[in-house]
């Protein structure tokens, strides 16, 4: 995926929170936006991560802030956006990034599972969303950048809560972006669809239940993501920083994100078909997946 960087708008003096920034794409969207001149409040729950990641955007020169933040919790988001209004005096942007995966079938995983990813991937963005956006209104304008995965275009064997919880952000950002606009807000919405990128989040991903379609250990699930996954967070990172310059309302990330978006577009009822029997395929034929059986 080739992207140049934009250079026709600078960020100087545009503050931007971005949410799971200790790693990934979180980390490598900090970075872009610190070279594009915009000063950063970076929010993780895991405080070791976020300060590498602080460290090297002062490195660049950008001034940083960093808030140990559980996105799930409604309380400390709202504190969250608070403090960063205190603190910088506005909010331009806001990249509610920081998920979880959970791997194994909808029937069988546990409702504590559930929940988890829930309260992350879905409530995380609610949140972040509804917190930031007085802030940003405040300021006259900006940027809320949802991210949630190209399962939230389309469903896959063993991503059930994942591909619920991504369903359920593009649903929310699609329906808030109409809102504002018939408001007459200066906010505006931009939802993001990454394909397979380079991240931890195979490493982190809990694997419970049956998988009909998945290795036996993390690992393995870990080594066929790092097969599958060809875009890099600063790839993802361009393109989403890009989006937010040029006005996008939806970003694609990756060729796996435009071709499986395309494919449900094309046969929305009937790629599953498609999907199935190419699954079965590779399960013939790639000993590292399981085809019953609890992990």
């Amino acid at each position: 995926m080739a992207l140049k960087r934009l250079h026709s708008q600078r960020l100087d003096g545009k503050v931007a929170v971005v949410t799971g920034a200790a790693s990934g794409i979180g980390a490598a969207t900090a970075l872009e936006l610190a070279r594009r001149g915009a000063p950063l409040a970076l929010a993780d729950i895991d405080e070791i991560g976020m300060q590498a990641t602080a460290d090297r955007v002062a490195g660049l020169g950008a001034e940083v802030s960093t808030h140990v933040v559980d996105v799930g919790d409604q309380d400390t988001i709202y504190y969250f956006a608070h403090t960063v209004e205190r603190q910088w005096g506005r909010t331009d942007i806001v990249i509610n990034n920081a998920g979880v995966g959970v791997l194994g079938d909808g029937v069988t995983i546990s409702d504590e599972s559930l929940r988890w990813i829930v309260d992350i991937n879905f409530w995380g963005v609610v949140h972040g969303t509804r917190a930031f956006f007085p802030v940003l209104e405040r300021a006259g304008g900006g940027t809320i950048v949802n991210v949630s995965s190209v399962f939230g275009l389309l469903g896959m064997p063993c991503q059930s809560a994942y591909s619920a919880t991504n369903f359920a952000v593009c649903g929310f950002t699609e329906s808030v972006r109409m809102e504002l606009r018939l408001a007459g807000s200066p906010v505006r919405v931009m939802a993001v669809h990454p394909g397979g990128i380079r991240t931890n989040i195979a490493r982190s991903t809990r694997i419970e239940g049956t998988g009909v379609a998945r290795a036996e250990s993390a690992s393995a699930n870990a080594e066929i993501f790092d097969r599958l996954a060809r875009t890099t967070p600063e790839q993802a990172a361009l393109a989403i920083v890009n989006g937010i310059q040029s006005g996008r309302t939806r970003v694609r990330i990756g060729a796996d994100a435009v071709l499986m978006d395309l494919v449900q577009r094309m046969f929305p009822v009937g790629y599953q078909r498609i999907m199935t029997a190419a699954i079965r395929f590779g399960l013939r034929f790639d000993p590292m997946l399981k085809t019953e059986g609890t992990s």
